[in-house]
């Protein structure tokens, strides 16, 4: 009988510490980020490009075989642009998509932006739809998955988290930029936490967006995993908001001609408590002293196969990152 109780409780164990893993998939300076949660329920946030003999579908695709998922629950749309929602239509051919994500209609014209937008409502059609505003939460089994901005919006009230509600001193010195009135500025961005870890993916949203949802205090606070808004375009990404987030680790989504600016990197690598920089391409905007060592990075050539990084947390928030280009794994402790 002691046995018996012994194997119940070990299986037990087992199942409980299964992880929240997070994909990275190279879609060339788009977005496409699969997350899977402990639950087995997943979340992709974005589809990269159209074309290319369905790449990026394909790419993705691959990661959810990888993980072990037979369709996407969850389909977050931040916004519509064609490397950000382009491969939506391709990709719901290869994946069962459930429910499809998003900020309500385009705010952008014209025969290219009505075509995009076409394309992607012809594929939610054929699934369930949710439009969400901030303080909204996207009901994926086993996490907390928040939306902090949608529509040009933010949220109204601080979160629970480390340093959340807090005054942010870097507000003063972070000037305003050109109003953008496209569809960056509106995209959906999500906090996903899981126990006490916390990882933010704020789609392309633009300068003066950000600087607006982290001021005159921070109703986010901090967090472990920063995904880079905009690819580490420098349109986006201000001091202001990268350091208040005080991410442990960036994960940089650019391409290799595309994002990665020095300006991007340079904040990214003067924020405090910061370890470590990884990247899906060595940027050739930035130059060899502010890219990350070649160990961090999924894709070191131009020319490449579209290798993935991937995250995998346990429940006591400790977490490691993972590079499939040449199965490098660095494991990281819980906040402290």
């Amino acid at each position: 009988m002691r046995a018996l109780f012994a194997l119940l409780v070990l299986a037990a164990s087992m199942s409980a510490a299964k992880t929240l893993d997070v994909y990275f998939i190279d879609v060339e300076g788009g977005q496409a980020t699969l997350v899977v949660a402990p639950s087995g329920e997943s979340m992709l946030t974005d589809a990269g490009w159209p074309g290319f003999n369905g790449r990026d579908s394909g790419r993705i695709a691959a990661a959810a075989k990888a993980a072990g998922i037979q369709q996407i629950d969850y389909f977050v749309a931040s916004h519509y642009h064609l490397d950000h929602v382009g491969g939506a239509g391709e990709l719901a051919a290869k994946v069962p998509i459930r429910a499809f994500v998003d900020h309500g209609p385009t705010v952008e014209s014209g025969a290219d932006a009505d075509k995009l937008f076409g394309v992607y409502r012809a594929a939610r059609d054929k699934g369930r739809h949710l439009r969400v505003k901030p303080g909204d939460t996207i009901p994926l089994k086993g996490l907390n998955v928040q939306v902090v901005a949608a529509g040009g919006e933010k949220i109204a009230r601080s979160l629970k988290g480390p340093g959340a509600g807090a005054a942010n001193g870097l507000c003063a010195s972070t000037p305003m930029k050109e109003e953008d009135k496209g569809e960056n500025a509106r995209s959906v961005g999500t906090l996903v936490s899981f126990g006490d870890f916390r990882m933010i993916n704020l789609g392309d949203l633009t300068w003066n967006k950000e600087r607006d949802l982290v001021c005159p205090s921070n109703p986010i606070g901090a967090v472990d995993v920063y995904l880079t808004t905009h690819h580490g375009l420098d349109s986006s990404g201000p001091r202001a908001i990268v350091h208040a987030l005080r991410p442990r680790v960036v994960v940089m989504n650019n391409g290799a001609r595309k994002g990665g600016t020095a300006e991007a990197l340079q904040v990214i690598r003067s924020s405090p408590g910061l370890e470590d920089v990884w990247q899906l391409h060595y940027s050739l905007n930035a130059g060899k002293d502010l890219n990350a060592a070649d160990t961090f990075i999924a894709n070191t050539d131009e020319s490449c196969s579209g290798q993935w990084l991937k995250l995998s947390v346990s429940p006591d928030g400790s977490f490691t990152l993972t590079n499939s280009r040449n199965r490098y794994s660095k494991q990281y402790k819980p906040r402290s």
